[in-house]
């Protein structure tokens, strides 16, 4: 039998990733984004020595975690290797990935560069895929302000669906405004409509019949069409994960179920 949504992420959280809440009311947000985009100055920047070093459980991968508390709430904050992407190529992007996914935080800020906002919105937009708690931190606006760069910020949310908050975290500017937008993302006060990526109709046909199937394995623990997405491009490294972290550990009922999907 499979863990609870809700009993399983308390028990992910401390058995798998090592954070262990300080009351059931504690929000957990994952602050993920590529290298060099300042997303270590946000991190410092809201949780200053309210800080946790170590390494990720069984990697050699740095874990940082902090506290900070913003109106009546207290806030985990899991700062995750900087990565390109989620396709877990890499141990950092397995990780990234694993957290999004298993560690159920109740918000994602996505920080990317405002000089190169392009080439981040990639990691952005698969992270849409996975959740739609998801809050986007355009970030280092005075070194885009330098080069001449506008970015507009009110058109850029219209676009993702998403809050879009403009910041400079080394001098704090825009920080308030993204723990208001994340404190809504997290609590449910404010309403968001993630953009939906649509594919080619030949392979939207593929993610329905696969997403079908694996909807009646992972019932409603896991964005199926998003799990079809990554076997479709040949990822099965995301079902290990699925049963270490969905069915109790239990390899003999997972190993079926993978069996199952593997023929498709």
């Amino acid at each position: 039998m499979g863990l609870t949504h809700q009993s399983c992420g308390k028990a992910v959280l401390s058995e798998k990733f090592n954070i262990k809440l300080g009351s059931d009311d504690e929000l957990v947000i994952a602050l993920a984004g590529n290298p060099n985009v300042g997303k270590s100055t946000v991190f410092n920047a809201l949780t200053g020595l309210n800080q946790h070093t170590g390494n990720w459980p069984g990697k050699t991968v740095a874990n940082a975690r902090g506290n900070y508390t913003h109106k009546d709430k207290k806030f985990v904050l899991v700062d995750l290797p900087g990565t390109y992407s989620l396709l877990a190529n890499s141990v950092e992007e397995q990780v990234a990935r694993d957290f999004i996914c298993f560690g159920q935080p109740n918000a994602t800020i996505v920080v990317t560069d405002a000089t190169c906002l392009e080439r981040n919105l990639n990691l952005v937009m698969q992270v849409m895929e996975l959740t739609d708690k998801v809050v986007l931190c355009v970030n280092l606006m005075d070194e885009a302000k330098r080069k001449g760069i506008s970015v507009n910020i009110k058109g850029l949310e219209e676009k993702l669906g998403i809050p879009v908050i403009a910041t400079t975290a080394r001098n704090g500017s825009g920080l308030n405004e993204l723990m208001d937008r994340t404190y809504n993302i997290a609590l449910g006060i404010e309403n968001i409509f993630p953009k939906t990526i649509e594919y080619p109709q030949e392979v939207e046909e593929e993610i329905d019949k696969l997403s079908e199937r694996l909807q009646n394995i992972l019932k409603d623990k896991l964005n199926s069409r998003w799990v079809a997405l990554r076997l479709i491009e040949g990822d099965t490294t995301i079902l290990d994960s699925i049963g270490k972290f969905l069915f109790d550990y239990n390899t003999q009922s997972i190993e079926k179920e993978e069996a199952c999907i593997y023929e498709y």
